[in-house]
């Protein structure tokens, strides 16, 4: 007698198989048109054409989720694009993307599912290296980590960002889940626990309750911490579960961050401009005398001009004047007629001023 389940559900799957054959075939058909479009751009601006065009993508992925009438949910619509894109991207010409290493890293994590898995990685000890790679050339865009929800601006890339001649190209964010690892699964015959210094800072709480007597330690970054805790029974490391699994170590305890809705901004930098997408964000560095009033002159020009600041950081200039580099995110495009008003007063009004580039905002 014939199963009655499989007797339903046969000609369910028979179905998906053949949707499955037919998405197969169209995204050849795609490949092939990306492929076409590569050769376009190659033969009109030679080998120094870009590969990657932040606006089209986002233009691609915001365009589809609006269309998108479920019951498949709008960010596996992002996250399966952003595949696509990347496989087809690669076709043209690979990608090299540097983020702050080793494997198992949140910048990793964030690098990957900001441009895909079709690109060449490379792990960097530091943001410092991250930023040389990319302007060496060494690597085509890189990933940094701008700032935290819990404790705030990631001041290495701030310090960059004023010195560096690299563009931000994009933004993408990640809910960070630390968790707790070592050898054994346990805590027993731990002496040190190691992280990057902003995940030690965004654990104290728990670790100064179930951790109180044990020494920490900053590290580069959180997989070094793993990696490290992989070899030495006597080291705890604070990283992500997946960074967990790459080096093979225990999880002792999960979501051990004091916020449960800790979250990290990274930026993606690289050498071009990026156009209007349509809804973009633009992030500038202002400095003004240290006179009275001063601040305020400076950001009258963007209400006057209706623009909307989104984010405002400020740095000490260390010139031991008590002076202070100012860090502006707005919303638009510098092409947007009121953003270039604004930029034209401030640039005019402002003791120095630097735009670090316009690209697509994250929904």
């Amino acid at each position: 007698m014939a199963d009655p389940v499989q007797a339903q559900l046969g000609p369910l799957r028979e179905r998906i198989d053949a949707i499955d054959a037919q998405i197969l075939d169209l995204l050849n058909q795609r490949a092939q048109v990306a492929q076409q479009v590569g050769e376009v751009k190659h033969a009109l601006g030679g080998a120094d054409v870009a590969v990657l065009r932040p606006e089209r993508e986002a233009q691609v992925i915001r365009s589809l989720q609006a269309r998108n009438t479920g019951p498949f949910p709008a960010e596996a619509v992002r996250a399966v694009w952003t595949e696509v894109m990347s496989a087809c991207r690669g076709l043209e010409r690979g990608l090299t993307v540097a983020y702050l290493g080793p494997q198992g890293t949140y910048s990793e994590q964030v690098a990957l599912a900001h441009f895909g898995h079709a690109v060449t990685a490379l792990p960097c000890v530091t943001i410092d290296e991250v930023f040389r790679a990319v302007e060496s050339n060494r690597a085509d865009v890189g990933m940094v980590p701008v700032e935290n929800s819990t404790e705030g601006a990631v001041n290495r890339t701030l310090d960059l960002l004023l010195s560096s001649p690299v563009r931000i190209l994009g933004e993408n964010s990640l809910v960070v889940r630390h968790c707790l690892m070592t050898r054994s699964g346990t805590l027993e015959g731990v002496t040190r626990v190691m992280a990057h210094p902003q995940a030690l800072a965004q654990c104290q709480g728990w670790l100064t309750q179930h951790a109180a007597g044990i020494p920490r330690e900053a590290v580069s970054s959180n997989a070094e911490a793993a990696r490290i805790a992989a070899e030495d029974p006597t080291v705890a490391a604070i990283a992500s579960e997946s960074a967990a699994s790459l080096w093979q170590i225990q999880v002792v305890a999960a979501s051990i961050q004091d916020d449960p809705h800790n979250r990290t901004r990274f930026l993606a930098i690289g050498h071009q401009d990026t156009l209007p997408s349509g809804r973009d964000k633009t992030s500038i560095i202002l400095a003004v005398p240290n006179t009275a009033g001063a601040v305020y002159q400076m950001l009258t020009p963007l209400a006057q001009n209706g623009v909307s600041m989104t984010r405002f950081e400020s740095r000490p200039a260390r010139t031991g004047q008590w002076e202070y580099y100012f860090y502006v995110d707005v919303q638009g495009h510098r092409s947007d007629a009121n953003v270039a008003k604004a930029f034209d007063t401030l640039q005019a009004q402002t003791a120095f001023f630097k735009l670090l580039g316009s690209y697509p905002a994250q929904p």
